[in-house]
């Protein structure tokens, strides 16, 4: 099997990606766009990247790394596979989860090659510091796709945790600042939604 480091570095990326293969048992709140089920972490990580892939162009900041933007977003849930999902408006839920999520994120990672490791390490950790343009735009795209997913819904995970407009304003602030022409389309979706009574 070639060099013995090769094939000892090859067997660690194995391992890695067997581990990871755990996130599509990981259940999120937010439903299918058929209501038919709750999405899994992975599915959600697939249908963030196209989404990046479709919507780049909406981006405010000029110069933006794409395949950065991508990158983060297909990584930064497998710390999910540790620490599960919080709800997005759940705030008792996500008050341990920033800690819960960084020793997830040091074990998994920590599967790769110390190489890969330490990359895929820093990306994670520049995607939750939200401070350089792909971080925020990535940010912007993980607040949007549940958005789309509540509209097709009609809200129903909204009206589930008892979500008020003021939540779901102050979490979508991330789009603003990234994309104001999706920032003026998520609007519609809320406003429709309040419109409909499907939060307070």
């Amino acid at each position: 099997m070639g060099h013995p480091e090769a094939a000892a570095r090859l067997e660690q990326q194995f391992r890695f990606l067997r581990e990871i293969d755990r996130l599509k048992s990981i259940e999120r709140q937010n439903i299918l766009t058929d209501a038919s089920r709750r999405e899994n972490s992975a599915e959600h990580s697939w249908h963030l990247a196209v989404l990046a892939l479709c919507l780049a162009e909406h981006a405010d900041e000029p110069g933006i790394d794409l395949f950065k933007v991508v990158r983060m977003l297909l990584i930064h849930d497998i710390v999910e596979i540790d620490a599960g999902d919080a709800f997005l408006h759940d705030p008792a839920a996500l008050e341990q989860q920033a800690a819960k999520e960084e020793l997830a994120a040091q074990r998994l990672f920590g599967l790769l090659p110390s190489d890969q490791r330490d990359e895929w390490l820093a990306l994670w950790r520049e995607f939750e510091a939200r401070r350089s343009p792909e971080s925020v735009l990535a940010h912007a795209f993980d607040r949007v796709q549940p958005a789309l997913l509540h509209e097709a819904t009609d809200g129903v995970i909204w009206q589930k945790y008892g979500t008020t407009h003021e939540q779901i304003q102050s979490k979508m602030l991330a789009v603003r600042e990234a994309s104001p022409t999706l920032w003026e389309r998520v609007q519609v979706i809320i406003t429709r939604a309040k419109a409909a009574g499907r939060f307070g």
